[in-house]
Protein backbone atom coordinates (compact mmCIF):
# COMPACT_ATOMS: atom_id res chain seq x y z
CA UNK A 1 0.00 0.00 0.00
CA UNK A 2 1.25 3.46 -0.85
CA UNK A 3 1.39 6.26 1.69
CA UNK A 4 -1.02 8.31 -0.44
CA UNK A 5 -3.63 5.53 -0.10
CA UNK A 6 -3.63 5.85 3.70
CA UNK A 7 -4.92 9.43 3.71
CA UNK A 8 -8.51 9.97 4.82
CA UNK A 9 -8.91 6.63 6.61
CA UNK A 10 -10.46 6.79 10.07
CA UNK A 11 -8.37 5.44 12.96
CA UNK A 12 -10.49 3.26 15.27
CA UNK A 13 -9.33 1.65 18.53
CA UNK A 14 -10.92 -1.79 18.91
CA UNK A 15 -10.54 -1.74 22.73
CA UNK A 16 -12.26 1.58 23.33
CA UNK A 17 -14.60 1.31 20.31
CA UNK A 18 -13.67 4.91 19.62
CA UNK A 19 -12.62 6.95 16.62
CA UNK A 20 -9.25 8.52 17.38
CA UNK A 21 -8.71 10.57 14.26
CA UNK A 22 -8.19 10.50 10.53
CA UNK A 23 -4.96 9.68 8.74
CA UNK A 24 -3.86 12.90 7.14
CA UNK A 25 -4.59 14.79 10.35
CA UNK A 26 -1.94 12.72 12.13
CA UNK A 27 1.82 12.54 11.94
CA UNK A 28 3.79 9.47 10.97
CA UNK A 29 7.05 8.54 12.67
CA UNK A 30 9.67 6.89 10.45
CA UNK A 31 12.90 5.05 11.26
CA UNK A 32 16.17 5.68 9.41
CA UNK A 33 15.28 3.06 6.74
CA UNK A 34 11.97 4.79 5.90
CA UNK A 35 9.66 2.29 7.63
CA UNK A 36 6.70 3.70 9.55
CA UNK A 37 7.22 3.05 13.27
CA UNK A 38 4.25 4.90 14.79
CA UNK A 39 1.23 7.11 14.29
CA UNK A 40 1.19 10.33 16.31
CA UNK A 41 -2.43 11.33 16.87
CA UNK A 42 -3.10 14.78 18.36
CA UNK A 43 -5.59 14.83 21.23
CA UNK A 44 -8.47 17.09 20.33
CA UNK A 45 -11.12 18.40 22.66
CA UNK A 46 -14.51 19.83 21.79
CA UNK A 47 -14.84 22.30 18.93
CA UNK A 48 -11.58 21.05 17.39
CA UNK A 49 -9.32 22.98 19.75
CA UNK A 50 -6.03 21.28 20.54
CA UNK A 51 -5.02 20.35 24.06
CA UNK A 52 -1.57 21.76 24.56
CA UNK A 53 1.18 19.19 24.11
CA UNK A 54 -0.96 16.06 24.36
CA UNK A 55 -0.82 13.37 21.73
CA UNK A 56 -1.27 9.64 21.40
CA UNK A 57 1.67 7.65 20.03
CA UNK A 58 0.47 4.38 18.50
CA UNK A 59 3.26 1.94 17.57
CA UNK A 60 2.88 0.48 14.06
CA UNK A 61 2.83 -2.99 15.66
CA UNK A 62 -0.53 -2.09 17.29
CA UNK A 63 -2.17 -1.64 13.87
CA UNK A 64 -4.21 -4.77 13.22
CA UNK A 65 -5.98 -4.04 9.92
CA UNK A 66 -5.92 -1.39 7.22
CA UNK A 67 -9.21 -1.51 5.35
CA UNK A 68 -10.79 0.51 2.58
CA UNK A 69 -12.24 3.11 4.99
CA UNK A 70 -10.50 2.70 8.31
CA UNK A 71 -7.44 1.59 10.24
CA UNK A 72 -8.17 -0.72 13.19
CA UNK A 73 -5.73 -0.52 16.08
CA UNK A 74 -5.39 -2.61 19.25
CA UNK A 75 -3.83 -0.06 21.58
CA UNK A 76 -3.15 -1.34 25.10
CA UNK A 77 -1.57 1.64 26.86
CA UNK A 78 -3.46 4.18 28.93
CA UNK A 79 -4.57 7.01 26.68
CA UNK A 80 -5.64 10.47 27.76
CA UNK A 81 -9.36 10.93 28.28
CA UNK A 82 -11.14 13.53 26.14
Amino acid sequence: MRLSELGGKEIVDVNRAERLGVLGQTDLEFDESGQITALIIPSVKWFGLMKSGQEIRVPWSDIKKVGADMVIIDFQENMPEH
